[in-house]
């Protein structure tokens, strides 16, 4: 679709790295003319692609400021809301959806926000592979694929090795969010974070130990969908393990 470095690769880390677990389920759709536009001016400039090649340095990306993973953003409209309302922090903003990656691009440059950068390619092999030990601030997971069938559960992202490998990347005191519309996959996330020796849950006294929806997550169109479906949406909040008097993992 896009000649080398000039656009985000089909998959960037091939299969060069074991997967068991993917952050993604591939998917194809149209990629309007704003869209590539912005992503032949922009990626050079602002993407990166998770090769599992190398270290990468998340505070040089962003000139020092203190970086927070985001999982999966699809169009980009809450990820580019949250970075304009916060600009003393880093957003890096991992997804393979093409269209998203290129919108996200366009309404950062649109509002002026240089802290922003789109990775491409599958997120685990970012944390495994790539990213330093306590290097980011926060990990957002916003209303993954719930796989909802049984004999699919397996497929879905927040599992121990998973949250155990977000672990290695965040500092202490760093905050972990999820948040889903399907009720079963909020259970099963609240479950392994619990289990997880990790974290701590930051919002114990909510509701069945679900946080209040933070005012600084803006309202995302998967949650419109959900809300519109009737689907209670849940957050998820804990902190990383590893801070004076916590122990640590």
């Amino acid at each position: 679709m896009f000649p080398p470095g000039a656009g985000p690769a089909a998959d960037p880390a091939g299969d060069r790295h074991e997967r068991t677990i993917r952050s993604f389920q591939p998917r194809r759709s149209r990629v309007t003319a704003a869209q590539r536009d912005a992503l032949l001016r922009l990626w050079p400039r602002w993407g990166l692609e998770i090769d599992g090649d190398g270290p990468l340095d998340p505070a040089a990306l962003f000139g020092g400021l203190p970086v927070v993973l985001e999982i999966g953003f699809g169009m980009g409209e809450a990820t580019a809301e949250m970075a304009a309302a916060d600009q003393g922090t880093g957003i890096l903003a991992a997804d393979v959806h093409t269209p998203g990656q290129g919108n996200l691009l366009r309404l950062a440059e649109r509002a002026s926000l240089t802290n922003v950068r789109v990775a491409n390619g599958d997120a685990v092999i970012l944390l495994r592979e790539m990213l330093p030990p306590a290097s980011l601030a926060g990990v957002r997971v916003f209303f993954p694929d719930p796989w909802p069938k049984t004999r699919h559960h397996k497929r879905r992202l927040v599992q121990p090795e998973f949250v155990e490998l977000a672990a290695l990347a965040m500092a202490p005191g760093a905050v972990l969010h999820c948040a889903t519309d399907w009720e079963p996959y909020a259970d099963w996330m609240r479950q392994v974070l619990d289990a997880s020796p990790s974290f701590r849950n930051a919002a114990p006294d909510g509701p069945d130990g679900f946080a209040p929806r933070p005012r600084e997550r803006p309202l995302t169109r998967f949650e419109r969908q959900g809300l519109t479906k009737g689907h209670p949406v849940r957050d998820l909040l804990y902190r990383r393990l590893g801070g004076p008097g916590d122990g640590r993992a």
